[in-house]
Formats: C-alpha cells, sequence, structure tokens
C-alpha cells in the first residue's frame, strides 16, 4: 500500500511572463541610485559636490585674513622703546586713506555682487525650462537674456582699476610698502583681496566661453552658481577690510 509523503509541497512562483508569476526586484548595485552607466549625469549631484569644494576653497581665505587681521591689532598695538626720550611710544602712522574712492569701488562690487546673482537665478530657471525647451517649436525665455555674466566681469575689472587708481593715491601721499607697518598693512590686504577678485574674473571669463561653445545649460549653470557664491563671498570680505583699515588706520 503506498504511503502519503509527510512533507510539504513548496509552490514556487512563477518567474516570467506567465500569467500567476511577478517580475524580480532589479538588482542595481551600482550604488548610484541608477544614475551611472550610459543615463545622463547627476546635475543636483555635481552642483553640491562643486558648492563644497567651494566651501573647502574658500576656508583658507578666510583664515588668511584672520591671520592678517591678528597681525594687524597686535601691530597696531605694539610699542618700541624710544632712547632719545627713554619711554615707549607707538611707532603706527596714520594712512590718509582715499575713502570716497574706496566707497565708489565698494558700490562697483555690490553691483557685480548684484548682476551675478541675477545670472545665477536665470540660469537656475534656465535648468528648470530646459526639459520644456526641448520640445520642438517651444522658445521660453530668450527674449531677456541680459549679459549679466559678462556685466559682472566688467565690474570686477573696474573695481580692480579702481584699487590701481587708490594705490596710486597713496603712492602720491607718500605711503609706499616700505614706509612703516600702517602702509604695509594697508596694501597686503587690499592687493590679496584684489589677486583673489581677479580669480573670480578668471571664472567668468570661462562661463562666457562655455556659454558661446552652447554647453549644456546644467553645466553653465554649475560655473555660474559657485562663482557667484564666491562673488558674495568677496564682496563681504571686501567690507570687512574696508572696515578695518578705517578703524586701525
Amino acid at each position: 500500500m503506498p504511503s502519503a509523503s509527510s512533507s510539504a509541497i513548496r509552490q514556487t512562483p512563477l518567474v516570467g511572463h506567465g500569467r500567476g508569476g511577478f517580475e524580480p526586484p532589479p538588482n542595481d548595485n551600482r550604488g548610484d541610485g541608477g544614475k551611472s552607466g550610459g543615463g545622463p549625469p547627476d546635475y543636483s549631484q555635481r552642483l553640491r559636490r562643486a558648492r563644497k569644494g567651494l566651501l573647502f576653497a574658500t576656508a583658507p581665505i578666510f583664515m588668511l585674513f584672520l591671520t592678517f587681521t591678528a597681525a594687524l591689532i597686535i601691530r597696531h598695538g605694539s610699542v618700541t622703546f624710544d632712547q632719545r626720550t627713554n619711554a615707549y611710544i607707538r611707532d603706527w602712522t596714520r594712512v590718509s586713506l582715499p575713502t570716497a574712492l574706496l566707497l565708489l569701488n565698494t558700490l562697483i562690487l555690490l553691483a557685480g555682487s548684484l548682476t551675478i546673482e541675477i545670472a545665477r537665478r536665470r540660469n537656475a530657471g534656465d535648468v528648470r525650462l530646459s526639459p520644456v525647451r526641448s520640445i520642438p517649436g517651444i522658445s521660453i525665455g530668450k527674449e531677456r537674456a541680459f549679459p549679466w555674466v559678462a556685466a559682472t566681469a566688467v565690474l570686477g575689472i573696474a573695481f580692480l582699476c579702481g584699487q590701481a587708481m587708490a594705490w596710486r593715491y597713496l603712492l602720491s601721499r607718500g605711503f609706499y610698502l616700505s614706509s612703516g607697518a600702517s602702509s604695509s598693512f594697508v596694501y597686503l590686504l587690499t592687493a590679496t583681496h584684489a589677486v583673489h577678485l581677479a580669480g573670480g574674473i578668471g571664472v567668468l571669463l570661462y562661463a562666457l566661453i562655455i556659454y558661446f561653445l552652447h554647453r549644456p545649460v546644467e553645466s553653465r549653470h554649475i560655473v555660474v552658481d559657485v562663482t557667484a557664491w564666491y562673488w558674495h563671498f568677496m564682496f563681504f570680505l571686501w567690507i570687512y577690510i574696508f572696515a578695518l583699515l578705517e578703524l586701525v588706520r
């Protein structure tokens, strides 16, 4: 007499295109959410990486000017012993700054900060509208394509020219780099800031080049976005330098 098996019969689910089957979940071990391979690059991830890189790049600049500030404050309050009078005196020479010209340079840099911010927001809007523009027969936003990036570059060059005029003013008043500690710090702070601003102008020119080369709008926006935040940093850094020089001159 045949005996019945006590083991349960497993029912294996159908895999494939059968009626009762199901598709197994895709095994994606690439670790990037499926955005690698032949798919389009992750624009938001690239933008976050670029902003993080900017943060790491500006941190040493910020620390450099903090070091200059500490040295300036210490030197400003230091005294030396005068053997002729047998007394301690302060040898800090008051520097006659061209305040009106420096205020004009501040307004120029502020205008550049506004124009690059407009460019950044316009490019962000272009990124959002790029899927719509890809539809044949659709044209959006071309009527407002003002060269804000180029205007910022021009304002940046105007600021550097204004700084050169301020240095000529100091030289005409007899304040040279080697005249004393006070004039040395003026040249050191303003020239270091000008060098870093010139680097921002170089990035703006690169943004113009990739615009005329018709690079993807996402790539253009990443360059403009990072440059805009860098320009804002340069503006607030200049406000700090200007106020510091006015306080200790």
